[in-house]
């Protein structure tokens, strides 16, 4: 039932131009070309910096990449588009970010996208990043340390998919990102089985400086849902909330290119070193004594100790009535003077410390 609701859900979720506004097409030395099919789209040209890639992903589509160099950059951008977009109408933005961020980066289209072939679905996009990633691996060997993930409104659910499961990421951008599909058609607060995207359990996973833009006056993805994320993230950066911004004219604001690059410059001179000596500082771990002692906040917990003699001389022990290999916690404090021989015992962080042997310290 819940493939049937997703599969409904995607109809509602994905909205690829219809017809592409752009199509691939092999060269005279061999090398894929992008030739313009629209007239709104201005026309690729032959961009020695770019470089077109048909990629196959593991549910057997080809999708395609656009691969833009810098030869200044030392960070890579893989940026997930949001909807009723694709790469002719991308191109001139990624050249605005390659030179402003001064990085490298990839765009693809999902599946049903553009020149890539398929369906539009959430398993095909998770399916198309991965797919690129590791061809960003093999092809121009960038690590996940010297890489950064984008994704915009649909396009943060296949970049937050990603971004948990590589914990050495240099950090993330979520634009205008959603906290799952169907909290932003009919604003539930919980999550079920059928829905998509659902970031809200994926966000708390990544373990990198997470940057959120969102505009205060989006009436397509509120924004709360940015708000959410950035609450949410373990390693929340800076967010950018640009007051007036709707959903698709954020790239307009001049805080956007200065936030970005900013974010960028900080993420260049990050260092591995910092980021754990960063995660040190926040974890605010209790400190331990040389002795038997343990000293915590936490909860009661109960401690393993050895019995003080081998055999005891109850049958039962009358202070929690249980024999004496199941006997727990004495229901009252006099119980200390006969349930000697139980097996375990409470160990309480607050007043009282107990070392291994049973007894109370300090």
């Amino acid at each position: 039932m819940g493939c049937v609701f997703s599969q409904f859900a995607a109809k509602f979720a994905f909205f690829p131009p219809s017809p592409p506004t752009y199509q691939v097409k092999k060269g005279d030395n061999g090398k894929l070309t992008v030739v313009s099919s629209s007239s709104t789209t201005a026309p690729v040209t032959d961009d020695p910096s770019l470089d077109v890639l048909l990629i196959d992903t593991k549910r057997g589509n080809k999708i395609v990449g656009f691969y833009l160099k810098n030869p200044h950059a030392r960070l890579t951008v893989l940026y997930s588009h949001g909807n009723a977009a694709d790469l002719g109408q991308l191109y001139d933005l990624y050249v605005q970010l390659k030179v402003n961020l001064r990085v490298n980066l990839m765009g693809y289209d999902y599946s049903g996208y553009g020149a890539s072939t398929g369906k539009p679905s959430e398993s095909n996009t998770y399916a198309d990043i991965e797919a690129v990633y590791q061809c960003l691996q093999t092809e121009y060997g960038v690590s996940q340390e010297d890489l950064i993930l984008y994704g915009q409104s649909v396009g943060s659910g296949p970049t937050l998919h990603l971004a948990a499961k590589l914990p050495r990421l240099r950090g993330v951008v979520l634009h205008s990102g959603i906290l799952s599909g169907l909290r932003v058609l009919c604003h539930v607060k919980f999550s079920f089985c059928f829905d998509i995207y659902q970031n809200i359990n994926k966000i708390q996973k990544v373990k990198c400086p997470v940057l959120v833009i969102h505009g205060t006056e989006d009436d397509v993805v509120n924004w709360l849902h940015g708000n959410g994320l950035w609450k949410m993230a373990r390693e929340p950066y800076e967010p950018l909330w640009i007051k007036g911004g709707g959903h698709c004219n954020l790239e307009l604001y001049p805080d956007y290119i200065r936030h970005l690059c900013k974010f960028v410059y900080e993420m260049e001179n990050t260092t591995t070193a910092i980021r754990l000596k960063r995660i040190r500082q926040s974890l605010d771990l209790p400190a331990r004594s040389n002795g038997n002692s343990v000293t915590s906040k936490k909860c009661c917990k109960i401690k393993l100790c050895q019995p003080k003699w081998p055999e005891c001389p109850k049958p039962r022990c009358r202070c929690c009535r249980w024999p004496k290999v199941f006997c727990w916690t004495p229901k009252w404090p006099k119980c200390r003077l006969c349930c000697s021989c139980c097996c375990f015992k409470w160990r309480c962080c607050v007043g009282i410390h107990k070392g291994l042997n049973g007894k109370q310290e300090g």
